[in-house]
């Protein structure tokens, strides 16, 4: 991306011609990829603005890139659906703040990106509009929730693109597409102007070909918000200003199920990197991270229910119980139940209560190592048509929900692929650090590519 920009701003390539090609690569290729569910008719014109713009010397720092969102995340007059046929045709009437500071910088909207429906599920295959591909292996699946966002970062339709991670909807699909996927610390990016999944877990962040553009991008999006009360700013550690005491980095590795060959593949990945750097790596003991699925899903539950009895069909497109697909049924009868009167909230608070519980155990962890990682999924994504049980699709988020629970920021990196078949199926190694050490996080993930 940062070359990308170089050649945009020296005027060797346009802005124009940039979204050009982006936009007639996604008419062409996303038939077969059902990655991009709306394209910004739009894109082109504000180029050629953005050119004016560059030739002035006015541009912003993102001047002339192109990107994809999640289609949760408001975008003034466009269709901003969540996948879902309860808002088929909704059209946001504002945009969320990391738009407006997206645009702000002169970066252009090329579309909104198919997901899992209201941003609930694993695997890309929950949306209302047809199932996303995995660019890389086209007939398994790409991951989720974000799966449109990380499958146009893979097939080449943007250079960039945003998600929402819940427990992992970033992460997971940058896995299972060979590409960077970033959540931020909860309430260091702003959250107004997206459609809640669970209010207390949900995260806006980037995805990418490399950390790099994952770094330019939250380096923009981040800050304080008055409009979201859950923002804040974080003073963390920046890595960048003790590359002198690197050889301090101490690495923890928790003892979590996954596939032997995906964790042979990281801890390779990890030794290299340790050697090459002269860090230490050790195993870890965390207690009661083993309990992440079962802390998460009643939080999830609960507040997905809480969250969508907006969309009652009064005022924002139908009645979500009678037009929702299966998985989001699930979850709002789920979280009624779980919610009734004769339970008198016991089981939320019980589920909180561990959520507090897992928190306090990683804070005490990163007293001890400077980053903590493990496989971002624990398994290879599966193929469409292949039969996964209920209990097998939520354990897709075993390693990822424990970020989200814990309130911290998580990267997955590519680490390699494993031959199955005929595919090279992507994996990714998953990097965690403290509260507020994003930007130190981002540093660390660096010197895992490639």
């Amino acid at each position: 991306m940062i070359n990308k920009l170089k050649l945009i701003n020296n005027w060797k390539l346009s802005a124009e011609n940039n979204i050009k090609s982006f936009i007639d690569k996604i008419r062409k290729e996303d038939k077969k990829i059902n990655a991009v569910l709306h394209i910004n008719e739009k894109a082109i014109e504000q180029a050629k603005e953005v050119d004016k713009k560059i030739k002035q010397g006015k541009a912003g720092k993102l001047a002339g890139l192109g990107f994809i969102v999640k289609s949760n995340i408001n975008v003034l007059g466009m269709i901003c659906n969540c996948a879902s046929k309860t808002l088929e045709n909704y059209r946001a009437t504002y945009n969320a703040t990391v738009i407006d500071k997206l645009l702000k910088e002169d970066a252009i909207i090329l579309g909104m990106a198919n997901m899992d429906e209201f941003a609930l599920g694993s695997s890309g295959e929950n949306s209302a509009f047809g199932v996303t591909k995995n660019p890389r292996c086209l007939d398994r699946i790409p991951g989720g929730t974000s799966s449109g966002s990380a499958a146009s970062v893979a097939a080449g339709f943007c250079d960039f693109a945003l998600g929402s991670d819940t427990g992992g909807s970033i992460r997971n699909p940058a896995s299972h597409c060979g590409i960077v996927g970033f959540k931020p610390s909860y309430g260091v990016v702003s959250r107004y102007g997206l459609i809640d999944a669970a209010m207390s877990l949900d995260t806006i962040g980037p995805l990418g070909l490399s950390v790099e553009d994952c770094e330019i991008i939250f380096n923009i999006i981040k800050g304080k918000d008055e409009n979201n009360a859950t923002s804040r700013d974080f003073i963390g550690r920046n890595f960048s200003s003790e590359k002198k005491n690197t050889d301090r980095i101490v690495i923890g590795i928790p003892k979590l199920g996954a596939r032997k060959e995906i964790w042979e593949k990281v801890l390779k990945q990890v030794k290299l990197v340790a050697e090459k750097n002269n860090w230490k790596f050790e195993d870890c003991d965390i207690k009661h991270i083993d309990l992440g699925i079962q802390t998460y899903y009643p939080i999830n539950y609960v507040e997905v229910f809480s969250g969508t009895r907006k969309f009652d069909g009064r005022k924002y497109g139908l009645k979500i119980e009678d037009s929702c697909g299966e998985e989001v049924l699930r979850r709002i009868l789920g979280g009624g139940e779980i919610c009734k009167a004769e339970h008198a909230g016991k089981y939320y608070r019980r589920a909180l209560k561990a959520k507090n519980i897992i928190k306090n155990e990683f804070e005490k962890a990163f007293k001890k190592y400077d980053v903590i990682i493990m496989p971002t999924v624990p398994r290879t994504p599966h193929k469409f048509g292949e039969e996964i049980t209920l209990e097998d699709m939520y354990n897709y988020d075993t390693l990822t929900v424990l970020a989200n629970i814990a309130e911290i920021p998580g990267i997955s990196v590519p680490c390699g692929t494993i031959v199955e078949g005929k595919d090279n199926v992507p994996i990714g190694i998953q990097i965690l650090a403290k509260v507020g050490d994003d930007n130190f996080l981002l540093d660390v993930a660096k010197k895992f590519e490639n």
